[in-house]
């Protein structure tokens, strides 16, 4: 993932840490105190909540910990993981930023190397003209630059 993603993470881990845990189990322990659990819908709800809140955690601590930051080398010459690619498609000139699929913004032009585009432009140079097939039509992406 890019080093931007990577700070996002650890960004909402610790608000996840600090800010969401911290209220979720107030809320339990304020409920708790009400007596009966077997009869407080509320409880249960917020426990569940604050087990969510726990999982995220984890889970998000497991993804930071086994993360590897992309930093592409566009002395390369050749199209991989996080590199800027200008291409040019149906004469207009596009540019789009390669990344992982936790990371994909189509609407910003980042798509992910599992797209059908970003499956066709790694490996690319520029100059090279690859091939998107969809189900009734062949795109080309022809590579004027990467960075």
């Amino acid at each position: 993932m890019t080093e931007d993603k990577f700070n996002e993470l650890k960004t909402k881990l610790e608000r996840l840490k600090k800010v969401s845990q911290p209220r979720a189990a107030a809320e339990v322990k304020r409920l708790a105190e009400m007596g009966d659990f077997s009869e407080n819908a509320a409880y249960g709800i917020a426990k569940g909540r604050l087990r969510g809140i726990n999982q995220r955690i984890m889970d998000m601590e497991e993804h930071l910990k086994q993360a590897v930051i992309i930093k592409p080398n566009p002395r390369t010459g050749l199209v991989e993981l996080g590199s800027k690619v200008t291409v040019e498609v149906n004469g207009k000139q596009k540019t789009f930023l390669i990344l992982g699929s936790s990371e994909t913004d189509p609407f910003s032009d980042v798509i992910s190397r599992n797209s059908p585009v970003g499956r066709a432009l790694l490996g690319g140079e520029v100059g090279e003209i690859k091939r998107v097939v969809t189900a009734n039509k062949t795109i080309e992406y022809k590579i004027i630059r990467i960075e």
